[in-house]
């Protein structure tokens, strides 16, 4: 199937920016101008925001003794034992913020009727691998021992994010599958994930200009978020690459066809499954990557939340 139309048309208009010097792509700019661009065209591109009856501020506190920003979004009722979702943000490490992915984390909220909580984790270059890894990490251990303060159960957790958050959300699940003392999420959501930055694929060549997410802009983030080029083969890196256990939580992994992540997205998928992992793959035919925070210009932003939600629904249930 081809690109969808309505973003090849938006797709026009940002090339239309970038040929007329209004617009510059982001491995052009700085970090802090990049987050800013982002942050901005984040706006643009997602429906009108839900209304919740409870957003709050959150404060987490990590392992070295630095403080991450997140964010409570709630459509429980109050004094409901709710089930959570800790969701990271995409954004290849170097961009992306609470703000880029608010629309996106109060609509999930809305629809599945549970708690998001997203996460702030620190951003690369300030913050090099596997700091990001590192405060997912805390940021789950932090949830389990706040949860019933917050309102949430602790018994039905999720773990989800787009791109480089999903990569995030799997990596934390593998880690935790280790240790069988460790409890389980009760469900992975992985959005376009990121799973091998250690080598390129046929869907990177195809797909890697003029696609929304560009080939150079991920060497880029790859470049400014691994210390050294060998940390590419980390498996918290590249989740591809690691051993899976089976007792890993099922997953629910959504893939975009015309992005330059599909094949490793497919490729993990099919990783999993020969470890014994229950997945649930769906492929959006002429979608681009980030097309869930596309709302306001595509209607399967809204299927796919949908989709999300109800799988959510049900794991939440089955806890």
């Amino acid at each position: 199937m081809s690109l969808n139309p309505d973003i090849a048309a938006f797709l026009e208009l940002v090339g239309a920016g970038r040929d007329s010097g209004k617009r510059t792509a982001m491995h052009q700019l700085s970090p802090q101008a990049a987050r800013e661009q982002f942050d901005q065209s984040s706006q643009l591109m997602m429906a009108d925001c839900e209304e919740l009856p409870r957003v709050e501020n959150l404060s987490i506190t990590v392992r070295d003794g630095s403080h991450l920003h997140a964010r409570l979004y709630s459509a429980a009722l109050p004094g409901a034992s709710s089930g959570a979702v800790l969701y990271f943000h995409g954004g290849g490490y170097v961009v992306g913020s609470l703000d880029s992915h608010d629309a996106l984390c109060r609509a999930l909220a809305a629809r599945a009727g549970c708690v998001v909580i997203a996460v702030g984790y620190r951003l690369a270059p300030e913050w090099v691998f596997p700091t990001a890894v590192h405060d997912a990490q805390d940021a789950w251990h932090w949830l389990l021992q706040e949860a019933e303060a917050l309102g949430i159960d602790p018994t039905r957790l999720a773990v989800a994010g787009d791109s480089v958050g999903a990569s995030l959300a799997t990596v934390l699940c593998n880690q935790l599958a280790v240790d069988p003392c460790q409890a389980q999420p009760c469900l992975q959501v992985l959005i376009y994930p990121v799973t091998d930055a250690s080598r390129p694929t046929a869907s990177l060549q195809r797909y890697g200009s003029g696609y929304l997410l560009e080939k150079d802009t991920l060497s880029w983030f790859y470049e400014h978020y691994a210390g050294e080029p060998s940390d590419r083969l980390d498996p918290r890196f590249s989740p591809l690459l690691a051993q899976i256990a089976p007792n890993v939580a099922p997953v629910l992994l959504a893939v975009a066809e015309c992005d330059p992540l599909h094949d490793e997205g497919v490729a993990y998928a099919a990783h999993l499954q020969a470890a014994g992992v229950a997945v649930d793959m769906k492929l959006y035919a002429g979608m681009t990557h980030d097309f869930m925070r596309m709302g306001a210009i595509v209607d399967e932003a809204e299927e796919a939340l949908e989709w999300i939600a109800d799988a959510l629904r049900v794991a939440f249930a089955r806890h």
